[in-house]
């Protein structure tokens, strides 16, 4: 039970495009595999990447992720990795037909949303979204307010004072 313990404890940790969701509405997300260099994937290990900037597109049938930073890898030698060099993504036909079907549509963007090891394997979770006007953004913040809220003082209730 305990080297079960020890494997989550070491495990890479996942890299979130977190803005992603207040700039979009996510309609659809796909798991997709990244092409990456050794020294890219010590630096992802070590959680040392960027989403933030981060886009996809698609080009000749197949799906590019542009603009991801990686930080060159500390102990790496001159045959490091560009930062922002674009990396192919992984995908299936049938994936990559429907993405181009939605990206056809006005408004549908590609967003690569987060950056995750899945058995040993880098993947990046995807999502087909549709941008948020500012109205939109304002709603979702009051939504989380009034959740907050509530959630305080539902567990306020139940603290007993002495």
């Amino acid at each position: 039970m305990a080297k079960k313990a020890e494997k989550k404890k070491n495990s890479p940790p996942k890299i979130e495009n977190r803005k992603a969701r207040h700039d979009y509405h996510i309609d659809e997300t796909f798991e997709a595999g990244v092409a990456l260099k050794g020294t890219e994937v010590k630096s992802i290990r070590a959680g040392k990447a960027s989403l933030n900037e981060a886009f996809a597109y698609l080009q000749n049938g197949e799906v590019w992720l542009k603009n991801m930073y990686v930080k060159p890898y500390e102990f790496g030698t001159h045959n490091n990795h560009d930062e922002r060099r674009d990396r192919k993504l992984l995908l299936k036909r049938s994936e990559i037909r429907e993405i181009d079907k939605y990206i056809n549509q006005k408004g549908f963007a590609l967003i690569p949303l987060k950056l995750y090891f899945k058995r040993g394997y880098a993947k990046i979770l995807v999502g087909l979204g549709r941008g948020k006007k500012s109205y939109d953004k304002r709603d979702d913040i009051k939504e989380k307010d009034a959740k907050r809220e509530l959630d305080r003082k539902i567990k306020g209730s139940y603290t007993v004072n002495l």
